[in-house]
């Protein structure tokens, strides 16, 4: 082959890279991040009081909001834990659901699988983030979890000692969880005059021990801050979770 024949075997390679990623590919996330998504049946509840929408009306809304803009800086997977298997007793305690590794301009695929998840089925929590870490490699390359959850481990997971062990093991990662609804096992009136307790999700140890954070969010607005605070990050000139800022 020709100088001439290599050199433009080298432009197209670069140009199919290129075409691969949004522009700026020195300004974007340099770290893989997976979302694991909560499908499981209390995501169709509603609230104490019955009178608000099921859980997913919701984080569809604030999925569909927030994805679009961070998907234009990272890579992003998904993996959705609860419906799928039903059948023999523990069915649905296996069903955990890689959807796709990280890729570019994820945001479609991503907000169409959660506008169509039909939430049913108990709560692999920690199998589900088990499960992500692996995909991302997590012993060998740094990245992110941020799990989007509105309860309970329902399967007989520890997530805390997963949290140990990923803390333990991976070359970098970070957990972040977001307690969507979290509601405790009693209820009570709050100054509004609503029913519920706010409580913490037993996860939250997966964030404190892998320096993650760890975000409440009752409301739609809450979970869009949630998702942008937890999956942006920092680039040059500008701060995916808060729009732009001086890189200064």
């Amino acid at each position: 082959m020709t100088r001439s024949c290599l050199r433009d075997a080298a432009i197209a390679a670069g140009l199919g890279i290129a075409l691969a990623m949004p522009g700026a590919a020195s300004e974007l996330c340099t770290e893989d991040a997976m979302i694991v998504f909560d499908g499981s049946g209390s995501m169709a509840e509603t609230g104490f009081n019955q009178l608000d929408e099921p859980r997913i009306f919701e984080a569809r809304r604030a999925v569909r909001e927030a994805v679009p803009g961070i998907a234009e800086a990272r890579r992003l997977g998904l993996v959705i834990y609860g419906p799928g298997r039903t059948g023999e007793p523990g069915a649905s305690c296996q069903s955990v659901d890689t959807r796709f590794a990280p890729q570019w301009q994820a945001a479609a695929p991503i907000i169409a699988a959660v506008d169509r998840l039909l939430p049913a089925g108990d709560t692999p929590l920690t199998a589900a983030i088990a499960q992500a870490a692996e995909v991302l490699q997590y012993r060998e390359r740094p990245g992110a979890i941020v799990l989007v959850t509105d309860g309970k481990e329902t399967c007989g997971g520890t997530p805390c000692q997963l949290a140990a062990e990923l803390a333990a093991d991976a070359a970098d990662l970070t957990v972040h969880v977001i307690g969507y609804k979290v509601r405790g096992d009693f209820f009570s009136w709050d100054s509004q005059g609503n029913q519920y307790e706010e409580a913490e999700t037993v996860a939250r140890c997966l964030a404190d021990r892998t320096g993650g954070k760890y975000v409440s969010a009752e409301t739609v607005g809450e979970l869009v801050g949630a998702l942008r605070a937890t999956l942006g990050c920092n680039v040059y000139g500008r701060d995916a979770s808060a729009g732009w800022r001086h890189p200064g």
